[in-house]
């Protein structure tokens, strides 16, 4: 159980640093706008704080898929764990900056586009793995929220593409549900 809290309190000390980020970020920055990746773009000053909320909450991931959920299937370990990778993995590959006047390497930020694909991609999936381990084992506990977390991680990008201005918003709500479903997983677990 220790080592669980030590879990959800590095997803709340991740998630703090994406909520404060913005605070950090020039003027021009909206929060409702700009995504959380913007928040850690390439040249920003201030970038720092929301990459080190990505690298926390990749960290905690593949921890938690490695050593703290012994009751998760194999490929729920798996994807998560490469959820894990990936949000790191998007903390040192930057987005372009949203200011024009700034400097930007394309690759890198080709780089930040996988990983932040892919790294959506292996939440989704490692959930429905989740949800049918459940579903197998007759567990109903925390069915509802796995598909709540799979609906969130498929329309809401959708919805960023359609609703551009609105894209920050719609972004912070995705990782405020991954954030949930990961501390509830922790907090559910049995030792």
């Amino acid at each position: 159980m220790h080592n669980r809290k030590w879990g959800v309190g590095l997803l709340v000390l991740s998630a703090m640093a994406l909520v404060l980020a913005p605070l950090n970020m020039p003027e021009s920055y909206s929060w409702l706008q700009h995504t959380t990746s913007e928040s850690a773009a390439q040249g920003v000053r201030g970038a720092w704080l929301a990459r080190l909320g990505f690298l926390v909450f990749g960290l905690t991931v593949l921890w938690l898929s490695a050593n703290l959920l012994p009751g998760w299937h194999q490929g729920a370990r798996w994807l998560h764990g490469f959820f894990g990778l990936m949000m790191v993995a998007t903390a040192v590959f930057s987005t372009r900056p949203w200011l024009p006047s700034l400097p930007f390497d394309p690759l890198e930020d080709a780089l930040h586009s996988f990983t932040a694909s892919a790294m959506g991609f292996a939440f989704a999936a490692g959930i429905g793995v989740r949800f049918w381990q459940r579903q197998q084992s007759g567990q109903w506990p925390g069915r509802l929220l796995d598909v709540v977390a799979v609906a969130v991680s498929v329309i809401i990008p959708l919805g960023m593409m359609a609703l551009p201005n609105w894209a920050g918003l719609s972004q912070r709500i995705m990782f405020a549900t991954a954030y949930v479903w990961y501390a509830s997983e922790l907090l559910r677990a049995k030792d």
